[in-house]
C-alpha cells in the first residue's frame, strides 16, 4: 500500500524522472506533468495528498496557481521548487500558503523528508499576503547555499510572532534581516524601531527603552516615550545586544516574562505588545561564563537563533551583490555601469572584513571614481590596493600555516643542494611559482576534494577556493588505484 499519492508538476524532464524514481523508492505513488493545467486538472478531481511543483511552468505561473489550489483544497500540503533563488521566492511561497519552499538544486532526501513532514502534518494556515516587491528592491541579495538556507528560515519566521536573535560580524546585514521580518510577517502594518545599545550612553539606555517621566532624573524636562512605546503592535529591533549593561538586561527580562514595564520615573505599570529581535556580534555564551551576560536573559532572546555568513563564506554570490549596487547607483545619478566577469573574478580574491557593507561601498567608490560605461579588472585592483592598510597586517592562522609549510618545503628542497633558502624578495617571487603546483599537488592528492585539500594545506576552505580562481589552476583528479 502506498504511503500517499504525490503530484509533481516540472517542465524539466529529468526532474520530472528524478523525482519519480526517488518518491517511488520511498514508498510513495508519485504522478508526474509539465504543466499546471494537467495538475489543476488532477488536484480539483480530489486527487494526490501533497504536491510538488515548479514556480516557472510553460503555461502558468505556480504562484497564480497556488491560491486557487489552496481555496479548493485547503488543507493540501504544497512544496515548492524553485531556480529563481531569491529571497523574494521564498517569501512569496510562504506567503501564497506552500508547506515548504526548496531551492533547486535541492538534496533528495531533504524532499522526501518534507514530503513526509507535509503528510504527517498537512494543515496549514495560508498567512495573508502582502504587497509584491520589485527582486531589484529586496534587502537581502544572493543564491549561495547560505543565503538560501537564510531565506528558507526567512520564510518560516514572517509568519510567527517568534523572538530571534541574529549572529553576525558587523556589516553582514542584520538589521536588513529584522526588517524583512517586520515588513512580510504579521506586524508589517505596526511600527519598526531600531536601537542600537552600543550607540547609547550606558546611563541612557533604560530611558531610551522605556521612556521617562518628568523630573526623573537631571535634564529630564517633560515626559518622553521609550523605544517599546513607540514599537507598540509592531516590532523592537535591539542591536548590538552584547553591549547592553547588566541593569539594562535585568529589567529587559523582567519585560519578557511578564510583558509590562515602567518608564523611569513612574509607578504604573505598563502592558506591551511588541515583538523583539535581538542582534550582535558578540559571543554571548562566553560573555555569560565572563559575567557580562543574563544567562536567563540569553535563553529568552534566543528563541530562534539565524546565524548570517559572513562575505567571505559566500563569496560566489559577490557577482549578484555587486551588479545590485551599481543598479542602485545609477538610481542615484552616478550613471549606468556594467561590470566584466574578471574584475568579478578579482574581487572575489578579497576577504571583504568588512563584509556586505565594505563591498557596497567599495562599489559606490568605483562607481563614482570611474565614468567607463564598463569596469574593468584593471580598476578593481587599483582600487583595492589603494584601500590596503599601509602597515602590515598580522597574518591569519591559516596563512601563517600555509607559509610554514611552503617554507618545509622550499627549505627541503634547496638543501638537497647543500643551499640556504634565498634572500626575502627572491623566497617570496619562489613563493608565488611555488603556490599553483603545491595546490595543484594538493588537489590531485584529494581527487579534487577542496575541503581535504584545504586541510592538507592548513588553508581555510574558502581562502583555498579563492586562490583556485585567481591562479585559474584547474582540478586534476587522480586515476583509481587498482586493488
Amino acid at each position: 500500500m502506498p504511503r500517499g499519492s504525490i503530484l509533481i508538476a516540472d517542465d524539466d524532464t529529468a526532474i520530472r524522472t528524478v523525482l519519480n524514481q526517488a518518491l517511488a523508492r520511498s514508498g510513495y505513488a508519485p504522478r508526474a506533468t509539465s504543466n499546471a493545467a494537467t495538475l489543476w486538472n488532477w488536484v480539483s478531481k480530489g486527487d494526490g495528498d501533497v504536491v510538488i511543483t515548479d514556480v516557472v511552468m510553460p503555461d502558468e505561473n505556480a504562484f497564480d496557481l497556488i491560491p486557487r489550489i489552496k481555496k479548493l483544497r485547503p488543507d493540501l500540503p504544497i512544496i515548492v521548487m524553485s531556480a529563481q533563488n531569491t529571497l523574494m521566492t521564498a517569501l512569496t511561497a510562504a506567503e501564497k500558503g506552500a508547506f515548504e519552499y526548496l531551492p533547486k538544486p535541492f538534496d533528495l532526501n531533504e524532499l522526501i523528508a518534507v514530503v513526509g513532514r507535509a503528510l504527517a502534518d498537512p494543515k496549514r494556515k495560508a498567512p495573508r499576503p502582502s504587497s509584491d516587491a520589485d527582486v531589484d528592491e529586496l534587502p537581502l541579495i544572493g543564491r549561495s547555499p547560505a543565503m538560501q538556507e537564510i531565506y528558507r528560515v526567512l520564510a518560516r519566521l514572517t509568519q510567527t510572532d517568534l523572538t530571534v536573535m541574529i549572529n553576525g560580524e558587523s556589516g553582514t546585514g542584520k538589521e536588513l534581516v529584522a526588517q524583512v521580518l517586520h515588513n512580510h510577517g504579521k506586524r508589517r502594518d505596526g511600527p519598526f524601531v531600531a536601537i542600537n545599545m552600543a550607540a547609547i550612553p550606558r546611563e541612557l539606555i533604560e530611558s531610551e527603552l522605556f521612556g521617562h517621566e518628568k523630573g526623573a532624573f537631571t535634564g529630564a524636562q517633560a515626559r518622553t516615550q521609550g523605544r517599546f512605546e513607540q514599537a507598540e503592535g509592531g516590532t523592537l529591533f535591539l542591536d548590538e545586544i552584547g553591549d547592553m549593561p547588566l541593569e539594562a538586561q535585568t529589567r529587559l527580562l523582567r519585560v519578557l516574562q511578564q510583558g509590562e514595564y515602567t518608564i523611569v520615573g513612574g509607578r504604573t505599570p505598563i502592558k506591551t505588545n511588541v515583538r523583539i529581535i535581538a542582534a550582535t556580534h558578540r559571543d554571548l555564551k562566553a560573555q555569560i561564563q565572563q559575567g557580562l551576560f543574563r544567562e536567563d536573559l540569553y535563553y529568552r532572546l534566543n528563541v530562534v537563533p539565524m546565524r548570517l555568513p559572513p562575505l567571505r563564506e559566500r563569496l560566489e554570490d559577490i557577482g549578484d551583490l555587486v551588479r545590485h549596487f551599481l543598479r542602485t547607483a545609477a538610481r542615484e545619478g552616478l550613471g549606468h555601469r556594467s561590470i566584466e566577469t574578471s574584475a568579478i573574478e578579482l574581487l572575489k580574491t578579497h576577504m571583504w572584513p568588512g563584509n556586505v557593507r565594505e563591498l557596497e561601498n567599495f562599489v559606490r567608490r568605483l562607481a563614482a571614481l570611474h565614468p567607463e560605461d564598463t569596469l574593468t579588472a584593471h580598476m578593481v585592483e587599483h582600487e583595492l590596493a589603494s584601500t590596503r592598510p599601509t602597515t602590515i597586517a598580522e597574518p591569519s592562522d591559516e596563512q601563517k600555516n600555509f607559509n610554514e609549510i611552503i617554507e618545509e618545503y622550499l627549505t627541503g628542497y634547496f638543501a638537497q643542494f647543500g643551499e640556504e633558502l634565498p634572500p626575502p624578495g627572491l623566497h617570496e617571487r619562489i613563493i608565488r611559482d611555488v603556490e599553483r603546483p603545491l595546490i595543484t599537488a594538493a588537489l590531485t592528492a584529494t581527487s579534487g576534494n577542496q575541503i581535504k585539500a584545504a586541510e592538507l594545506l592548513g588553508l581555510n576552505r574558502n581562502t583555498l577556493r579563492a586562490r583556485i580562481r585567481l591562479l585559474n589552476i584547474q582540478v586534476i583528479r587522480s586515476p583509481q588505484r587498482s586493488s
